[in-house]
């Protein structure tokens, strides 16, 4: 490839004000993460939410938010009631990332909302958003690809990849995800 056929490929996409805050504020936010965040400094979780809202993200009460946690844009993630996220947990969010509430995110977890078209030259980009509804449960080191929707109270296993949308109340397993048995949820 010589050098006028790189002329065709950009990084527009990364311009785009609901990816970016602009230098300033992404640069800050970069740093505040490295720092608060994705650090394993005993930051109390409140200053983690204050921190957050900061930035923009929308959070409700009773998170729990574990150590070297990285998240790419605050401003792109909303989070409900009572939500855990687990260590070494990754939420790239480019696109949204809605997590309902009740919901458990474990440790080494990866929510993915970009991915890039190979079939292109270009290699475009694909943002698409991810939505964990109330009570999903997505296993240590699973993966949540761009544009799934975790249903309510579906379970995504350990090492597992969601490439496509799970079902209400069913547990996923493999690579790709899919069903293998029914989530029933007793009550003391």
């Amino acid at each position: 490839m010589n050098k006028s056929d790189l002329s065709k490929y950009n990084n527009d996409w990364y311009k785009q004000s609901e990816l970016t805050k602009g230098f300033l504020i992404t640069l800050l936010w970069f740093i505040s993460n490295k720092v608060f965040i994705n650090s394993y400094l005993p930051i109390p979780i409140r200053l983690k939410v204050f921190i957050l809202k900061t930035f923009g993200a929308k959070i409700g009460k009773g998170l729990v938010i574990k150590p070297m946690v990285n998240i790419k844009a605050p401003w792109n993630l909303e989070i409900g009631d009572h939500v855990w996220i687990g260590e070494c947990v990754w939420i790239d969010n480019i696109g949204k990332v809605k997590i309902g509430s009740h919901v458990c995110i474990s440790q080494g977890a990866l929510l993915l909302s970009g991915n890039h078209d190979y079939k292109k030259e270009t290699f475009d980009l694909i943002v698409k958003d991810i939505i964990l509804e109330d009570g999903a449960w997505i296993g240590a080191r699973a993966v949540v690809c761009a544009g799934v929707r975790c249903g309510s109270h579906s379970v995504l296993a350990v090492n597992s990849v969601a490439t496509h949308n799970l079902e209400a109340y069913k547990v996923y397993q493999g690579n790709p995800a899919a069903i293998i048995r029914e989530r029933v949820i007793t009550i003391r």
